[in-house]
């Protein structure tokens, strides 16, 4: 293969805003012109609130500061913004009061994150939750929610992770007789009493408070924010010394990230690319191995499919023996890859009025096999190109530029005509500063198969680092196909895994 070393500067991707307005930065653009897509605008957020009755009062009191303008810790720094107020900035109001809320008995809640047996604590603790939500969905039909907020203490965060202990004196008995040796032979031979086999599930689910709330609400399409009361209050939780408990950033930073996150949860769009290019389909491949399976090669596959409108869908694959330890890479086969596939086919179609994606690109961390590359390509139209590139981080490239000031974001190098490094972190004119505190490292981009011109796989790639909706940043450094994969295999893995998870709106996921 012929070399073609090439150094070149893309153009910063353009946002569109409010009223079709274009900006390169976020806040700007919202600051200015308001989000891209309001279903909200003129009226207000219908949010569900879950939490103790402390919790309840630290959200009332930060949800009326968010309605004020928060001013950031420093003043004339292009780095930080202003904000202006959340109805000021969303056109939508975020009530004080909340559509409805469920109290959790904080006293029942320490009890539970205080079990001796951690599955046991933490699924006990996220039930407290996620039982009251589905009830009420259930129970309640007629009140229709935008959003459930899930304000957590900060025990339950510190207690509710892999890895957590709790100390001699908190200690509380666990509810059943039953540990995690006992549940694993359960679970591949199930004892003939069902009450057994029912304790022995409680194992399946992942040590991890946020992600197993999350998993469990997946079923029944509930989407939900969970947010610590130490964010919402951090001048009320102090260390010994008096120093505070956590290192948060200003409190105009805070207010725009969690702002923006829970707008797009609750169904609007912040906003989204300007020069999108009609037809084109990016989607993200996820796995995750499962905990306690059967096979230790057993994994969940997924994919996350990205519209050149910035809309995102998240679909489960299968579960199977993904993993090869040899290579220690995840890899379909070609039957799973065309079913894959075909799902994100279909998904596209219903969302454009029965039209065909006309190019389709799917991104990885690993290379793509021959079967998972004939797989795709066994169900796509016979008129839509379709090519896997392979994204990395690449540790062993470095540039360097004269003066005070690292190479400029946008900058890339194409090698050859399939392989490029994209450095999506660097020097932004427009914040006048690296947000970032080592030498930036490039992207290594390469089309592994199929064909594409690698500089507009390398653009495509930048404008995806525009897309993280779960902050209010000027740009990301990894693509949103891949940002959130490790997230949504967590979360796709934290519960039993089942065959009939319909495809969801990527909001379900962050």
């Amino acid at each position: 293969m012929s070399k073609q070393r090439e150094l070149l500067l893309f153009d910063e991707p353009q946002l569109t805003f409010g009223f079709g307005q274009q900006l390169a930065h976020p806040k700007d653009g919202l600051l200015l012109y308001g989000p891209y897509y309001n279903p909200h605008a003129g009226g207000r957020m219908r949010i569900g609130l879950i939490t103790t009755a402390e919790g309840e009062s630290r959200y009332r009191k930060w949800v009326k500061k968010l309605s004020k303008v928060i001013r950031p810790a420093k003043a004339d720094d292009p780095n930080h913004t202003v904000f202006p107020g959340f109805q000021a900035t969303f056109q939508a109001e975020w009530p004080e009061n909340p559509t409805t809320t469920l109290i959790v008995d904080a006293n029942e809640l320490h009890r539970a994150i205080c079990m001796e047996d951690r599955h046991q604590a933490i699924h006990k603790s996220v039930s407290l939750y996620a039982d009251a939500i589905s009830n009420f969905v259930r129970e309640r039909s007629e009140v229709t929610l935008d959003l459930w907020i899930a304000v957590i203490p900060e025990e339950i965060y510190r207690l509710g992770r892999p890895q957590s202990k709790v100390s001699k004196e908190d200690r509380q008995e666990s509810e059943l007789l039953m540990n995690k040796k006992a549940a694993t032979r359960l679970l591949r031979e199930p004892s003939l009493f069902a009450s057994d086999n029912s304790a022995a599930e409680i194992y399946l689910y992942e040590l991890n408070f946020h992600n197993q709330l999350k998993a469990r609400l997946l079923q029944e399409k509930i989407v939900v924010q969970v947010i610590r009361e130490t964010t919402l209050a951090p001048e009320d939780f102090k260390k010994s010394n008096g120093m505070p408990l956590r290192s948060l950033q200003d409190q105009a930073t805070l207010a725009w990230n969690i702002a923006t996150t829970t707008f797009f949860k609750a169904g609007g769009q912040p906003w989204k690319l300007s020069t999108p290019r009609p037809g084109v389909c990016y989607v993200g491949i996820v796995f995750k191995k499962e905990v306690l399976g059967v096979d230790e090669n057993n994994a969940c596959c997924g994919a996350q499919m990205f519209l050149d409108s910035g809309d995102g869908v998240v679909f489960r694959g299968a579960v199977g023996p993904w993993y090869s330890p040899t290579n220690k890479q995840f890899h379909l086969t070609r039957e799973k890859a065309r079913e894959l596939m075909a799902l994100i086919v279909t998904a596209y179609r219903q969302a454009h009025n029965g039209a065909s994606p006309t190019e389709l690109f799917v991104h990885g961390k690993t290379r793509f096999s021959i079967d998972e590359w004939d797989g795709f390509r066994d169900t796509v139209p016979e008129n839509c190109k379709v090519a896997c590139v392979q994204i990395r981080e690449d540790l062993s490239l470095k540039l360097f530029r004269p003066g005070d000031t690292n190479v400029a974001r946008c900058l890339g190098w194409v090698e050859t005509p399939t392989k490029g490094y994209l450095w999506t972190k660097g020097f932004i004119p427009r914040l006048q500063t690296y947000p970032g505190r080592e030498v930036p490292n490039p992207l290594s981009i390469e089309v592994v198969r199929g064909e594409a011109d690698i500089k507009i796989v390398m653009s495509d790639v930048l404008a995806l680092t525009k897309l993280n909706y779960n902050t209010c940043i000027f740009s990301d450094g990894v693509p949103v196909t891949l940002r959130f994969a490790d997230t949504i295999g967590e979360i796709l893995t934290a519960g039993p895994i089942r065959d009939d998870l319909p495809p969801l709106p990527f909001r379900y996921y962050i």
